[in-house]
């Protein structure tokens, strides 16, 4: 036999847990415009790495250029 203090705690907990909001069903993952790599993403240009430094040597991103010293 459950006791009176038990019953309400229970009820407490069913009560919480309808009026809980729903957690994320997915999470956003950053992925490459070109190839749609999910890793190595450089958020500035919408790339992965290996686009942007493919795209950056033949000079298809304004205001990129190879760094020499």
């Amino acid at each position: 036999m459950a006791t009176t203090a038990k019953i309400a705690r229970d009820r407490k907990l069913a009560i919480a847990k309808e009026a809980k909001i729903p957690k994320l069903q997915c999470r956003h993952r950053n992925r490459c415009l070109r190839c749609g790599r999910p890793r190595g993403y450089l958020r500035k240009f919408k790339l992965c790495r290996i686009c942007f430094r493919a795209l950056a040597l033949a000079g298809e991103v304004p205001g990129v250029i190879k760094a020499s010293w």
